[in-house]
């Protein structure tokens, strides 16, 4: 074989902007060690973004290619992997921005943090595109270990040493048991690893309603429940959050969780069509359990890094609705609401970033009188905070009622009427924070915010706190006023994806018919 024909069946470009993050990875590695930790953390951070905006400037071109399928498909770049590559590039892009300060403050090199953060963002990438099982198993781990490190990287933190040991010990068995259903899928499919080839070669052998491909099912289920922070796998959540650096628990909360929800679409869909009612009750459950824990623990919290935590379990119940429905809406009203999670919950981290380095503390009841400091951070972060809840006209308003309404025409009633309670519920606790922060007479103010320090935004590291802060604030505000292109954007990565084309069209077909549809990636397969 010449070179020519094995660039063709690779074909690279697909990967083109992974390639971008990496080489911005080595030029980080290797400036760090020429110039120094002082000098490199003038310009690191910088570059990071500057490869990471790269990176989704070349998603952006990559939104029509003619051919996805790269590496002899072990990947696929269509256009949902392209818009959920998006998300988690954006989430790295502005947690870097709210890393600068609060990295430097705790004493630790800057440029090592960037490098396990693009090493996490990496894995992610690869993770939402992944078409085969050992892509995804080796994706998912360079995401999950770069998250232990970057969860334990305030090594002089106790706090952070904790939940970094948590976190891995539940992470790694977590990883054994998606591991364990990646075998019998290994195994039930004769040997193969390509998702479709899978599901192609256990159809033919009349295996699809085994107890070997549900039991399967169960543990890649659990796998990826573990990865979004769904009841009851959310153990490690609220510990995780409270004891982590601020920034990292902010990518965990949207990088980490949009890729899990990418691959809980591609492997579900793809791998297990003949068990799509068994998945889809098994997420039901799932979603139920988290939005009604997830939001109703939350309030009782008296942190608000553990108030968010709660509250991405609840949110990360609200999305699976979506995925549970199985619809062109249902799949897009997902993606739609992950990019407004994008705004709104890194807005949120930032302010909680913003406050505990000017106050050192992040309990909900010194947030008292806020405003009267500080009216930038109040309004802002109260923003995001109402997004979060859902109240018009704001971005997450809209996601909701998505979500709502595609789980409505589906029939799932229960699921979209225990969804509004909840929202209800939720709204609830966030406004509390913000009544806090408004509300609060000057004789009530807090003890924080009456030794509130004076705001300069020309402290070494704040002016990307504050562009952060900024572009958020915007973002959760204009994305709600101007949804729709966010709107077209969710429903085209949906019409232009043929895995979940070839599915659809297949719902609507007669039984019979369904298990001759064509895969349209690669026509010699039928699902």
């Amino acid at each position: 074989m010449d070179f020519a024909s094995l660039a063709a069946q690779l074909n690279t470009g697909v990967i083109l902007p992974e390639l971008i993050v990496i080489i911005t990875l080595l030029v980080v590695i290797v400036g760090d060690l020429i110039v120094g930790r002082t000098a490199s953390s003038q310009w690191t951070p910088y570059l990071a973004i500057a490869g990471l905006l790269s990176a989704v400037g070349a998603l952006y071109l990559q939104w029509d290619i003619t051919n996805p399928i790269s590496f002899l498909g072990s990947f696929n770049g269509d256009a949902l992997s392209v818009v959920f590559r998006g998300i988690i590039a954006l989430s790295s892009a502005v947690t870097i921005l709210m890393s600068v300060r609060y990295v430097a403050q705790s004493g630790t090199a800057l440029a090592e943090f960037i490098t396990i953060l693009l090493t996490a963002t990496l894995g992610g990438m690869f993770l939402s595109g992944a078409n085969e099982l050992v892509m995804i198993f080796v994706s998912l781990e360079t995401l999950s270990i770069s998250s232990y490190l970057l969860t334990g990287y305030t090594k002089r933190d106790p706090r952070s040493n904790e939940a970094a040991l948590k976190y891995l010990l539940i992470g790694a068995s977590s990883t054994a048991i998606f591991l364990y259903g990646s075998s019998l899928l290994y195994g039930l499919s004769g040997g193969e690893t390509n998702l479709s080839a899978i599901a192609t070669q256990v159809a033919a052998a009349g295996l699809g309603e085994s107890i070997g491909m549900v039991i399967a099912l169960v543990f890649v289920i659990a796998g990826i429940a573990f990865k979004i922070a769904a009841v009851p796998f959310h153990q490690w959540t609220p510990d995780v959050y409270e004891g982590s650096p601020t920034p990292v628990v902010a990518f965990l909360s949207v990088g980490s969780k949009t890729a899990g929800f990418a691959l809980a679409i591609r492997l579900l869909v793809t791998a297990f069509p003949l068990l799509t009612d068994q998945w889809q009750f098994v997420l039901t459950t799932l979603a139920v359990l988290s939005m009604i824990l997830g939001n109703v623990v939350a309030l009782a919290q008296t942190s608000m890094k553990r108030l968010l935590a709660y509250s991405s379990i609840g949110q990360a119940g609200f999305v699976m609705i979506g995925l549970v429905v199985g619809t062109e809406d249902g799949y897009a009203s997902m993606v739609f609401y992950l990019m407004a999670y994008l705004f709104m919950n890194l807005g949120a981290f930032i302010g909680v970033i913003l406050f505990s380095l000017r106050t050192g503390t992040d309990q909900i009841s010194e947030y008292g009188g806020l405003y009267q400091k500080d009216p930038l951070l109040t309004l802002s972060l109260s923003i995001c905070l109402l997004s979060l809840g859902g109240i018009p006209p704001l971005v997450g308003f809209f996601g909701k009622i998505y979500l709502f309404w595609a789980g409505w025409q589906a029939g799932a009633y229960g699921l979209v009427i225990l969804g509004l309670v909840t929202s209800v519920v939720s709204i609830y606790y966030y406004i509390r924070v913000v009544k806090a922060m408004v509300v609060k007479e000057p004789q009530e103010m807090s003890d924080s915010v009456k030794n509130y320090p004076e705001i300069r935004w020309n402290i070494p590291g704040m002016r990307p706190l504050q562009v952060g802060l900024v572009l958020t604030f915007v973002g959760t505000s204009l994305a709600g006023i101007l949804a729709n292109p966010l709107f077209t954007l969710a429903t085209q990565s949906v019409a232009k994806t043929p895995m979940l084309q070839s599915v659809l069209v297949g719902i609507q077909k007669p039984a019979f018919e369904r298990t001759a549809t064509v895969d349209p990636v690669q026509p010699d397969v039928k699902l």
